[in-house]
């Protein structure tokens, strides 16, 4: 049985002039009929499942519908189409400053987004230093939330999301903030609870964590599906080529010619930066008189492309 199950969502904006003409104009408006909005579909006709111990990546550019897509799965938004099914207790990281009062400090605020959570005082209490441990955060516990930085806020927040068990994690862009370390480091408990079976979905717009961490990716683009599979390495490919050409594939073929476009793409650049490299060692060869440099550069040469030495 699916732990997540979108069908068919879409989702609408509506906007009009209201706060531009007041209230007495938009009454005579809608009376005359001369009343307008405009509609704005953020997402369309998108369709998925994941089961437990899947984790998601969801791909596209900026205004893809990405964040919008967390949102009804998350509760905080009703599609305008289609339904949205979720088993189990969910923790969102939809943004960074959600859940937190900047005014209360760092132990008060872990209370309160663990009470936002569903969770009780005691379950807190035992999990307390854990969460703080994880964040690192144990020298700034007594002060104000507002005075942390963005990367210790996003540390805060990660940490309560995954220590305190849910089953369907979501995170939109969180593991790409922080230092190298931490990354590495959530990257690495990512892995953990997927093992323990949560369901987790991740919005990244980096293609190597989307890579590393996913089981399945999804890829919008102005709302519309271009493609749900778990062939991560393939889209993410052709995600990337995209992003250089800017066509947007249509059926399965052109999403295989994209992600072999990229792969030739990488293979030329590869091939350019060892051209370049060489040239350089041989220029070293030809210039230097010293004779430690002298004998790296040969080796290296000899290793990477020994027929520049029979020239």
């Amino acid at each position: 049985m699916a732990i997540i199950d979108v069908k068919d969502v879409s989702i609408r904006y509506i906007t009009g002039d209201f706060k531009d003409i007041g209230l007495k104009e938009y009454v005579t408006r809608r009376l005359t009929g001369n009343y307008h909005v405009k509609e704005f579909w953020a997402d369309r006709h998108v369709t998925f499942s994941l089961d437990r111990g899947d984790m998601l990546g969801i791909i596209g550019s900026n205004g893809a519908g990405k964040s919008t897509i967390l949102k009804a799965i998350s509760g905080i938004m009703v599609p305008t189409e289609g339904s949205v099914s979720v088993r189990g207790t969910v923790a969102a990281l939809l943004e960074l400053n959600a859940g937190f009062d900047g005014e209360l400090t760092v132990r008060e605020n872990t209370f309160l987004r663990g009470a936002l959570l569903g969770y009780t005082h005691e379950f807190m209490v035992d999990k307390y230093d854990e969460i703080i441990a994880f964040a690192e955060l144990e020298s700034f516990q007594d002060r104000p939330f507002k005075q942390l930085s963005s990367g210790m806020k996003s540390r805060l927040a990660f940490s309560i999301a995954c220590l305190v068990n849910p089953d369907v994690l979501i995170l939109d862009e969180v593991l790409s903030v922080g230092d190298g370390a931490f990354r590495k480091k959530s990257g690495n408990k990512m892995r953990e609870i997927l093992k323990n079976g949560v369901t987790a979905i991740l919005v990244s717009h980096s293609l190597d964590q989307v890579r590393e961490l996913c089981s399945r990716i999804l890829w919008l683009d102005h709302g519309k599906q271009i493609a749900f599979s778990d062939e991560v390495s393939l889209h993410c490919d052709a995600y990337e080529e995209f992003l250089q050409c800017r066509r947007v594939p249509e059926n399965r073929d052109d999403i295989e010619r994209l992600a072999e476009s990229c792969r030739l793409r990488r293979e030329e650049e590869k091939r350019e930066r060892r051209r370049t490299q060489t040239e350089k060692l041989l220029n070293i060869l030809e210039k230097s008189e010293d004779a430690a440099a002298l004998e790296a550069a040969l080796a290296l040469v000899r290793r990477v492309k020994p027929e520049a030495l029979a020239q």
